[in-house]
């Protein structure tokens, strides 16, 4: 055993094991300033019989699985067109019309549907289409209040370009409106007998009765109804009002009991579908659009054949030829449904 003083630090140094107490080699004031400079005492310390600690929480894992690369949803546009259109039949379309001399005339198409729907738009986008200019043949209202802007029966004439008119007329009526409000499904049938002359005011309060001075107890067959028209806005068909439905399919079992053919006109695409109203061209190729179209089929009970989207003029001031191509595609199967029906139904003496 040596004891070394270096840099003021005592230093033991020991070649082989020593047992002897360190007092007894350095003396006690030295093994007391050697034990605190080792951090503890000299005698020699028992082996630890406690086990060393373990982690009691397992090592965290990721709960979220990995991500897995979904399968990307069907495209919003279809290759092929769900509905072919000729976009350069337009004069041809006119041109039939311009030539139409039905037997019973004039044939009588009538407009409903929900409050909003277009009813008063679609009759000024047919005039327009028709002699190429802005028109305004039935008043619209400019603003959504919940209420009908049309209050009482109108029968439109439809202007040719050349002078006179076509052997057509829309009634357009009040819009239907939720639960009992608005007007009465038994006014619409008795509009489809022809039994409610020209500018009644539907009241909401009760039906038209038989002591009413605009009620038509012997109506004539150009009276009545040869065309029914349900206006339904594509960009709100899934939000209509479950009572305005019922109200529909209520007159729909009536003109079909009347064996009175039944089409819809699904207006407003171009807000239903971005596609549509980037490129009107797009209409039949806008997979919303033909979901739109089944949805309506499905509703109202309407062949999808006899469905007929387009878009109404609303903000424009000058023709668009697309729009009126298939606002005239939509009036050529009306006019030939109604007809058909007419000839099929009265003598052309009954008129």
């Amino acid at each position: 055993m040596q004891l070394e003083i270096c840099a003021g630090q005592f230093i033991l140094f020991s070649s082989q094991r020593d047992d002897t107490p360190l007092t007894e080699k350095v003396g006690p004031k030295l093994a007391k300033l050697t034990e605190t400079k080792m951090g503890g005492t000299s005698s020699k310390s028992a082996p630890s019989t406690t086990p060393p600690t373990r982690l009691s929480t397992p090592p965290t894992r990721l709960s979220t699985p990995p991500t897995r690369l979904s399968t990307p949803g069907p495209s919003p546009e279809l290759v092929t067109p769900w509905r072919p259109v000729n976009w350069s039949e337009k004069e041809e379309i006119l041109k039939d019309l311009e030539d139409l001399k039905p037997q019973l005339g004039p044939l009588r198409i009538l407009l409903y549907g929900p409050i909003g729907a277009g009813k008063s738009c679609f009759i000024n986008s047919v005039q327009r289409a028709l002699i190429g200019r802005n028109s305004i043949c039935a008043l619209e209202g400019a603003t959504e209040t919940g209420q009908s802007f049309t209050t009482t029966i109108k029968t439109h004439k439809i202007k040719k370009h050349g002078g006179g008119h076509y052997p057509f007329v829309f009634s357009d009526i009040m819009g239907l409106e939720i639960n009992k409000e608005g007007i009465h499904t038994e006014d619409i049938v008795k509009v489809l007998e022809g039994r409610i002359l020209d500018n009644y005011r539907f009241n909401p309060r009760g039906p038209i009765t038989e002591n009413d001075q605009k009620y038509n107890s012997y109506p004539k067959p150009c009276d009545k109804v040869h065309c029914l028209v349900s206006i339904v806005p594509a960009d709100a068909i899934t939000r209509i009002d479950q009572s305005v439905i019922d109200k529909m399919k209520a007159v729909r079992e009536k003109a079909s009991e009347l064996n009175i053919p039944q089409v819809i006109v699904l207006t407003k695409v171009d807000k239903a579908c971005e596609i549509v109203n980037r490129d009107l061209r797009k209409l039949y190729h806008s997979r919303k659009i033909k979901e739109k179209t089944q949805h309506s089929s499905n509703n109202l009970g309407i062949p999808v054949n006899s469905i007929y989207p387009l878009k109404n003029y609303h903000e424009e001031i000058t023709q668009n030829a697309d729009i009126d191509l298939i606002i005239l595609m939509a009036l050529r199967d009306i006019f030939n449904f109604a007809n058909d029906y007419a000839e099929a139904t009265y003598e052309p003496s009954n008129n």
